[in-house]
């Protein structure tokens, strides 16, 4: 239930001079360490049209650009891929309705194929002589949960997207789609001798299934499928040993697909019990690579992003690298080397744009400086306090420089999850990084951001600590870090304000209807009534893992923990947003939340955006969502 943030960059201005900031995603590293390849943007957009960015090749040492790949001036490319030998890059680049491989090397690029529908994530095969994909033939919709819905009429349920695995030759031609059409793929990854992928997949509808995943292997020549193992846990990222006989993976008690967290698991890829060999990991995983010397993986951990050599029989750690920073890459957050030695990334921080990273560990060494003079425009502070035997960690965003002797009203953000983290991301001037934070900073505001029980960064016991207790313990951590935050910075506590997206809306719906202390929130694609809300959402499956049961095998527990059981204690003026389609939080438990309040005479807005899904991805809505929590807050908090 997180909300996605779409890729754009804008202008910033820096003195009295307009500066463009240079946006960066999916970095990748080539396996020999000496060049790297991103997607990359400068582009302003344009009033109704996102930014477009393009496929850029870069010296892994100095940064130098050595080739730009734009070979469809209208389409989104999706992460880039390395040849084996470190000559090409493949990616996919889509439009509305069909996509296209391509292949990129010296400076030209060629199509191998294309889709009628939508596909992503394209690698190449060991020897070099094939791509794969994933690839949806008559896609209906985006991929993904966090997309907007296909509109609910005619038969529902009578026709299921099927994301398959499909391969094309180097030389170029049709594809060939392998796994079968019932099942629903959403990771894979080729076994090293290129007879196989081992994947996760699920029969039936994609948006919902990714919580009840199988671990697979596919034959690469004839796509049967073999179930490896069935965890009692969701997992993410499956990796094959170089000796082709063992699959590492990542599991645990998670959230959206993509947001990962949760310890290191081996299993046999001829099948088996998988076993936990990190369980008493004070972290969270969320990246893993098998390279020469074993396992290289990333963790978060506490507020460091880390990089780990990790032993695959005992999982004992050695901590490679470490920043208070948010790092990413198009496959975990580091891009290693095959020797595992060198690595790349994008990493930025609250008061530092982004940047490309890459060196050999531990040092790694900004190689771009095109948002070097990108202004700071926040004062950050990492807030740190106990609860109830937890230890508790935040993040408190305020003005540059506080004016002496003044108290500022504060502005609570729970995020997105329920599993899930905040980490530093830039706020920059303008629309780029955070431009919501940086609007209320500006407006005088200082904003916090905490990570209760149930979030990512202290290990799985922490991150299961709100199942069957969602707005109890984690609530109570929120209001004690307020509490904390109050002591390191001017904050008035008589003008508190709440807000959040998904889990963090949950969060904002649950916080009014059972404590008085905010006097302004800001509910984004939030859930009033968990009994009607799992009948109506296209993911209910994410549910009984942290209820512990379904809705109709346990109704109580689910009715305990909804905000309308306690509507009667609002008192707290409430706006209220959601897109149309969205899957996810559908917006009749936003409407049901707004209803209420206004039977009760609470002043409350109600705000649904036409044809969004669960992130707010349009410029103009995202423009109009900031100027309307602005003024609400300002309307109740100034």
């Amino acid at each position: 239930m997180l909300a996605r943030t779409a890729f754009a960059a804008t202008a910033i201005l820096a003195g009295s001079q307009a500066q463009a900031v240079r946006e960066f995603r999916a970095v990748a590293l080539a396996a020999d360490g000496e060049r790297l390849v991103a997607i990359e943007s400068a582009d302003t957009g344009a009033a109704g049209r996102k930014a477009h960015a393009v496929v850029v090749v870069r010296d892994a040492r100095s940064g130098k650009i050595l080739n730009e790949y734009d070979p469809c001036r209208h389409c989104a490319y999706d992460r880039p891929s390395w040849s084996p030998d470190g000559r090409s890059v493949a990616f996919i680049a889509s439009e509305q309705g069909s996509a296209a491989v391509y292949v990129a090397a010296n400076g030209k690029t060629r199509p191998l194929a294309t889709v009628k529908g939508v596909a992503n994530s394209a690698r190449w095969s060991p020897d070099g002589k094939q791509v794969a994909l994933l690839a949806t033939v008559g896609a209906s919709k985006e991929t993904g949960a966090t997309a907007a819905g296909a509109r609910l009429v005619g038969e529902i349920g009578s026709r299921e997207d099927a994301q398959r695995i499909a391969t094309v030759p180097l030389t170029g031609g049709a594809l060939k789609l392998l796994s079968p059409d019932d099942t629903f793929i959403y990771e894979y990854d080729w076994a090293p001798d290129g007879k196989g992928f081992v994947a996760t997949g699920a029969k039936g509808n994609g948006d919902n299934n990714w919580w009840v995943a199988k671990l697979a292997y596919i034959d690469a020549t004839s796509g049967a499928l073999r179930v490896i193992a069935t965890p009692t846990t969701q997992l993410n990222m499956p990796r094959v040993s170089p000796d082709v006989r063992t699959v590492a993976y990542i599991g645990g008690l998670m959230s959206d697909f993509g947001a990962i967290g949760g310890d290191l698991y081996t299993v046999p890829l001829a099948g088996g019990e998988p076993k936990n060999i990190t369980p008493a990991f004070k972290g969270s995983f969320n990246g893993l690579a098998w390279k020469q010397g074993g396992i290289v993986a990333t963790a978060l951990m506490g507020d460091q992003m880390t990089a780990l050599a990790v032993d695959a029989a005992s999982g004992a750690t050695t901590r490679l690298w470490s920043a208070p920073v948010t790092a990413s890459a198009a496959d975990g957050r580091l891009s290693f080397s095959a020797d595992g030695a060198s690595a790349a990334a994008i990493v930025e921080d609250f008061t530092h744009a982004p940047r490309l990273v890459a060196g050999r560990l531990p040092q790694l060494q900004p190689i771009t400086h095109d948002n070097d003079a990108a202004p700071a425009q926040v004062s950050v502070q990492n807030v740190s306090w106990t609860n109830e035997g937890f230890n508790v960690q935040g993040w408190l965003v305020g003005p540059l420089l506080p004016t002496a002797g003044k108290k500022y009203p504060m502005i609570v953000q729970v995020h997105g999850g329920p599993a899930s983290a905040v980490t530093p991301r830039y706020i920059g001037p303008a629309d780029t990084g955070n431009p919501l934070v940086r609007e209320l900073v500006g407006a005088g505001y200082f904003v916090f951001m905490p990570n209760p029980r149930g979030s990512f960064g202290q290990g799985q016991e922490f991150t299961r600590a709100n199942r069957r207790d969602f707005g109890g313990g984690d609530l109570r951590d929120i209001l004690t870090g307020v509490d904390a935050a109050a002591q390191v910075a001017p904050v008035d506590t008589t003008r508190l304000g709440l807000m959040g997206h998904s889990y963090g809306g949950f969060m904002t719906m649950w916080g009014v209807t059972h404590s008085q202390r905010f006097k302004a929130a800001v509910a984004g694609a939030g859930i009033a009534n968990w009994i009607s809300y799992y009948g109506q959402n296209g993911i209910d499956q994410w549910m009984v893992p942290f209820f512990g049961a379904t809705m109709y095998d346990d109704p109580a527990i689910y009715r305990q923990l909804s905000p309308i059981d306690s509507i009667k204690v609002a008192k707290t003026p409430t706006l209220i947003y959601v897109g149309e389609r969205d899957v996810e939080t559908p917006a009749a438990q936003s409407m049901e939340f707004w209803h209420a309040l206004k039977a009760l005479n609470v002043p409350t807005s109600l705000m649904i955006y036409e044809d969004e899904g669960h992130g707010i991805r349009k410029p103009a809505h995202q423009q109009d969502l900031r100027r309307r929590t602005l003024e609400w807050f300002n309307r109740y908090l100034q």
